[in-house]
């Protein structure tokens, strides 16, 4: 039995164990196992995201061998989760060998209450819920807190699948615990659906939204404590959300587009408080290719399918010009980049760049460029759907690891059980800095999440 110390209490593994797949997959394997990864895959750095899902005290006491068994059935149609990736003899490129080897699952033990927990501050709640995964790409932990409250957290290579692939299987998972017709079992993983057309299609101006990674400024070196990265948790409510739609010109923009607007001015406004020789901020917004690209199979592809567009503005005129301004830029930077010939072409751009890894500009952008964070709109995130059998979940959110140099933003929905209104959580992974300013600037917008307002 091992001990990893949390600040505040202690989390103790009590068991690991591999899950393999129940049976030989659905699907065909590829002759040698092997599954190439798509040019959008390869955008991707092996980098591994967190997921966590906490639940109140189920009313029996078997939920382990339940969460394991139908874990096993789940990767007969998910079995890439159950490979491992391996590098390419000759290009080097990363591929997934689909070997069945399984899934680890941790099982282990907190001695905290879910009232003493602060997720406001996900390093000090979730991280300590999240495997850390040691081999293959995918791995599970449960937890169960002191009044029998469960985590359930996971880790996943991004590489093999994006938010959408990975809520797949979860809902299908969840499914399969319940002893549901599973609904979401996915199609095919043909990365032949996005394969580069012939001739290429050569479209120079990705030039200047993407880069090889050998273009990739080194990091820079922080020496003021307020330019560290760290994440906090918001909610956000329903109407504040709306208030925010109609002062960046009302149906004419959505909510994503305004909420945008607005961090990306408070982001603007610090950086003019703090630095002077900071000229210009850039805001990134990952957009899913699925509804351009994708017929019915496709919609349901497991993978990545995601373009990083973003844009750059002075801090000037995002400090001084209207909300309803920022608003319009915003739009711009999402309405050149949510159409077929985009992800088409970013496609075949990709392809004249292998092997050398690609990724976004906006990704190599250093304290010195000023100001860069990216938004992802996670509104699809299915928070009360993964009921494993013993209800939805309290409380859900994805979550960042250490180590990013470049601001992240991810915006969910409420899982509180009256949310019809619409309230957000929203998981800012910004500097210390930026984080004090827009709660001491913003109060009435970005709430800290706490247990009053989960109930729990």
């Amino acid at each position: 039995m091992t001990a990893s110390e949390a600040r505040g209490f202690h989390v103790t593994t009590t068991r690991k164990e591999i899950v393999a797949p129940a049976s030989a997959p659905l699907l065909p394997l590829p002759e040698n196992r092997i599954i190439s990864l798509s040019n959008l895959d390869l955008l991707l750095p092996p980098v591994d995201i967190n997921v966590c899902f906490f639940y109140k005290k189920p009313l029996y006491n078997t939920t382990n061998d339940v969460l394991k068994t139908s874990l096993a059935e789940a990767l007969v149609s998910y079995y890439v989760l159950a490979g491992e990736v391996v590098a390419n003899p000759i290009t080097g490129e990363p591929e997934i060998f689909c070997s069945g080897a399984g899934v680890e699952v941790v099982e282990a033990a907190a001695d905290v209450e879910p009232r003493e927990l602060n997720l406001h501050d996900p390093y000090q709640s979730i991280a300590k819920f999240v495997p850390i995964k040691t081999h293959g790409v995918f791995a599970i932990q449960v937890t169960e807190l002191k009044c029998g409250s469960l985590v359930v957290g996971c880790t996943f290579d991004h590489r093999i699948a994006d938010a959408y692939s990975m809520n797949m299987f979860l809902l299908s998972w969840a499914e399969i615990s319940r002893s549901d017709a599973p609904t979401s079992y996915v199609h095919p993983f043909k990365r032949s659906l996005l394969n580069p057309r012939r001739p290429l299609v050569i479209d120079s101006s990705l030039d200047q939204m993407y880069m090889p990674v050998t273009s990739l400024p080194p990091p820079q070196e922080i020496t003021n404590p307020d330019n560290i990265l760290t994440s906090h948790i918001y909610y956000i409510k329903a109407d504040v959300v709306q208030q925010l739609q109609t002062l960046a010109g009302n149906r004419n923009r959505t909510k994503l587009e305004s909420f945008c607007a607005f961090l990306w001015k408070l982001v603007a406004k610090h950086a003019a408080t703090t630095d002077s020789k900071l000229l210009n901020s850039k805001l990134g917004i990952v957009v899913d290719g699925r509804k351009k690209l994708m017929d019915q199979e496709t919609n349901t592809y497991f993978g990545n399918v995601l373009s990083v567009p973003y844009g750059e503005q002075s801090i000037d005129d995002l400090n001084h010009k209207p909300l309803s301004w920022v608003a319009d830029e915003v739009h711009k930077v999402l309405e050149s980049s949510v159409t077929k010939d985009h992800f088409l072409n970013l496609i075949d751009w990709i392809e004249t760049r292998r092997p050398v890894p690609v990724l976004s500009r906006i990704y190599g952008a250093g304290y010195d460029d000023g100001p860069a964070f990216v938004v992802s709109s996670g509104k699809s995130f299915p928070v009360k759907r993964i009921d494993f059998g013993w209800g939805s979940p309290v409380f859900g959110s994805y979550h960042l690891p250490r180590g990013s140099r470049t601001g992240y933003v991810m915006t969910m929905p409420s899982p509180v059980v009256d949310n019809s209104a619409g309230d957000w959580i929203v998981y800012l992974h910004l500097a210390k800095g930026q984080l004090k300013f827009i709660e001491q600037e913003a109060p009435h917008v970005f709430k800290p999440i706490d247990n009053d307002y989960l109930k729990i």
